[in-house]
């Protein structure tokens, strides 16, 4: 689980296609303290597993179905990239409940700075336009932030505060670029729960939620 508060923004070292997978070897710094094979981190959103960690540098590696998920298949050297390592237990909690299971890839239409702000607008894929609501929490590459407007149904915008303008790769976007997408995880869960209640043909939620043991 992340929060979606990059922690530094590394470079990609190699990428190099090894069968179906795609093997990433990212250099960073801050996130190497106390990173281990095995851990879980957060690369532009997609929760990946650490297969390998040497000097400057981790491995990780990207299996087919995630390649055709996520920008991941688009990974080259030299590119930057958000990381993030796991929440600690028992830590401080900012942003939002970040799974890094990506929901839609989408397509910034445009950016533009407004005083000290930067907006960024891109497309909604439709795996991500339900579950995506005006002041809403969305993880734009990894980074948490707020839905701060909804042009139409198929596009949404966020606000770029100058820190994370700074401390994320989010500085490098420009129109044509490919972002990866997470809609809220409470947000899924709840149109999934509504679901099976508009399944159950009731319409008194709270009295089927009682029924479940949920008060």
């Amino acid at each position: 689980m992340f929060s979606g508060i990059v922690e530094e923004v590394g470079t990609v070292d190699s990428a190099t296609d090894v069968g179906g997978r795609r093997d990433i070897v990212i250099a960073a710094d801050k996130v190497l303290e106390d990173l281990r094979v095995a851990d879980s981190i957060n690369v532009d959103g997609v929760c990946q597993t650490v297969v390998q960690v040497g000097r400057g540098v981790f491995k990780v590696q990207a299996i087919a179905t995630t390649l055709s998920r996520t920008t991941l298949a688009e990974f080259r050297r030299g590119r930057k990239v958000n990381l993030e390592r796991p929440i600690a237990a028992g830590g401080r909690f900012g942003g939002h409940f970040v799974q890094g299971h990506v929901d839609g890839v989408a397509t910034v239409t445009w950016v533009k700075r407004q005083g000290e702000m930067w907006l960024v607008r891109f497309s909604l894929p439709d795996t991500v336009r339900p579950f995506t609501v005006l002041h809403g929490s969305i993880a734009l590459d990894g980074v948490s932030l707020t839905v701060n407007a909804l042009p139409d149904p198929g596009t949404a915008e966020v606000a770029l505060i100058p820190y994370t303008y700074e401390h994320t790769n989010l500085s490098r976007l420009a129109a044509g670029d490919r972002v990866n997408l997470e809609a809220d995880m409470i947000g899924k869960y709840v149109a999934r729960a509504l679901g099976q209640h508009r399944e159950f043909g009731t319409t008194n939620l709270e009295q089927k939620l009682s029924e479940w043991g949920i008060t």
